[in-house]
């Protein structure tokens, strides 16, 4: 499965949405902005996307929730322990209050892998993060000191609500 993403204005990106019924096209914004996001195994719609393959993949996308994406740039050498570390991660989020789905984002064009998750608010987010299985994912995190270097340079993170 590949996602596509495309940034603009939020009419102009409903524009593209309407035009596109058939498509699982998802619209979210921010006070910064808004994207969209295509999940397809064909072609997208979108005339310049920010490309990436889907490596992890838990829970359905719907038209509702609250969405962080934790944006990670990792060295080419480091995207297998990267991977490996997320995807054995990520099922501890499985039954989670308030938790919807979580994609894994390989970058096709790029370094920068996207971490998305979607909960059903803002609050629920809040309240994992402040859990103490957060805090053990951290222990585990590919960041800390006990193993290589894999990363680029300091990860930062987006939120967004879910228009449709």
């Amino acid at each position: 499965m590949t996602v596509y993403i495309t940034s603009g204005t939020l009419d102009f990106l409903k524009t593209i949405k309407v035009k596109y019924p058939a498509e699982k096209i998802i619209m979210m914004s921010s006070a910064n902005g808004a994207l969209l996001f295509h999940e397809t195994a064909g072609k997208t719609v979108f005339n310049e996307p920010r490309k990436y393959e889907v490596f992890e993949s838990i829970g359905v996308m719907s038209g509702e929730g609250f969405v962080v994406m934790k944006n990670i740039p990792v060295t080419p050498e480091g995207h297998p322990i990267f991977e490996h570390h997320l995807k054995n991660e990520s099922r501890k989020l499985e039954g989670t209050p308030g938790f919807i789905a979580l994609r894994g984002l390989r970058p096709l064009a790029s370094n920068t892998y996207v971490i998305m998750i979607v909960w059903t608010d803002e609050k629920s987010f809040e309240d994992w993060h402040v859990t103490n299985s957060f805090l053990e994912g951290d222990k585990n995190n590919p960041e800390n000191d006990d193993l290589p270097n894999i990363f680029e340079s300091a990860p930062y993170i987006s939120s967004y609500t879910i228009e449709d």
